[in-house]
């Protein structure tokens, strides 16, 4: 069985597609700059790779060429478009609507437009690409809605209820959902098979650090809580955004600048974090780069980020009861290791303890245990793989 995983963005439709009879990657692209321009780029699992400017209008146009890519004579990798057995699509939000992965039909899709206003950017795309498919593949091919926020959704009331008037979860659905669920459920999973245990018998906090950040306390397989919020733009310092800040911080900041409040939007989710602290830029390669060189913006940036990190882990092992294991995953914790040995090495008060030789090669894709083994926590650096949890979601719904 083939399965075609798409990741839409307002701007971009990302893709794999995957032969899950050994989770291979035959084929993987993305269309970027959607509706402004165009750029293709489509890569063979054996190593092939088309490149090119085209102008898509649109989200379908944008399918086209994925299609064409797929069947090409020079860059393809099926012979038609039968050979794929169903499409899995990454959804960001699915509110209290969809606590697990579903088929679509028409009541999916509205149910996922009716989520639009928590995520406006994010659902509005993953809603055009659903339809972008069923107009290139039409209704034979089954598609399959896979949740950011599933996995987070056996948070119970204590983690996830705002201290708000309670009448505003009623009346708007206002709580904490949080998000990379596909990530924190793969390495989770992945973690447990590593320590040889089952996934109920384990502990663990897992660490997604990219560019957006997040970090979720798992008991027993299910997340007991998590960093992101109502919306991603909660919990640790991030690229552009803020994290967790003093509520009065954005009234103060928005009466003292006459800011609108879509103005104060676009200052904490893209204009703050590594971005607004350092001065220099929103990579953290570029800050940790600049740190290094002297910079003290950049190393204070740096200093901000690996202390939430340390509090967040503090604070969910407490929630645990304690841990079991610390995950880090993402393009920061599976790249930056000098991230992992500064916080670790604050948690030598917990029996925390790292290889600084194993954490080194812990990069690039390598998947490893790097503490020690008299380290009273494991501590691992596990590559992500959410198309995989999508196109296996996938797979497991269509065959039922």
């Amino acid at each position: 069985m083939k399965i075609l995983v798409i990741n839409a963005g307002s701007s971009s439709m990302k893709y794999q597609l995957i032969d899950m009879e050994d989770e291979s990657v035959i084929a993987k692209g993305n269309c970027e700059r959607i509706g402004a321009g165009g750029h293709f780029k489509h890569t063979t699992g054996d190593g092939r790779v088309y490149e090119t400017d085209v102008v898509m209008n649109n989200h379908t146009e944008a399918f086209v060429q994925i299609k064409n890519a797929l069947l090409s004579d020079e860059y393809g990798v099926i012979k038609n478009l039968d050979e794929v057995s169903a499409i899995g699509h990454r959804i960001v939000q699915g509110g209290a609507l969809f606590s697990e992965s579903v088929i679509v039909n028409e009541d999916v899709i509205k149910g996922i437009e009716s989520l639009i206003p928590l995520a406006p950017l994010h659902n509005a795309a993953h809603v055009q690409g659903i339809r972008a498919c069923l107009d290139v593949f039409g209704t034979e091919v089954p598609e399959v809605v896979v949740f950011d926020t599933a996995f987070h959704s056996t948070m119970p009331p204590k983690a996830f209820t705002y201290p708000v008037p309670y009448e505003y979860y009623e009346k708007y659905a206002v709580r904490r959902y949080g998000f990379h669920g596909t990530s924190h459920r793969y390495v989770s999973q992945r973690c447990a098979e590593l320590m040889g245990k089952d996934i109920k018998d384990v502990k663990m906090i897992t660490c997604h650090l990219g560019n957006g950040s997040s970090i979720t306390a798992i008991k027993g397989g299910k997340v007991i809580d998590t960093s992101m919020g109502l919306t991603p733009l909660d919990g640790i310092m991030m690229g552009t955004r803020t994290g967790s800040l003093d509520p009065s911080v954005v009234t103060f900041i928005a009466e003292k600048e006459g800011f609108t409040p879509s103005e104060m939007d676009t200052l904490l989710n893209k204009k703050s974090g590594f971005l607004g602290i350092s001065g220099v830029s929103s990579d953290d390669r570029d800050v940790t780069a600049a740190a290094e060189s002297g910079n003290e913006r950049a190393k204070l940036a740096i200093d901000i980020l690996e202390y939430q990190i340390l509090k967040y882990i503090g604070s969910y092992t407490a929630a645990l009861g304690g841990v079991d294991a610390i995950v880090f995953t993402a393009g920061i914790g599976e790249n930056q290791c000098s991230h992992r040995i500064n916080v670790c090495d604050q948690l030598a008060y917990m029996g925390v303890k790292v290889d600084a030789e194993l954490n080194a090669k812990a990069t690039r894709g390598v998947e490893g245990k790097i503490s020690t083994p008299d380290s009273t926590v494991d501590v691992f650096v596990i590559p992500t793989n959410e198309e995989l949890v999508i196109a296996r979601d996938t797979m497991a719904l269509v065959q039922k």
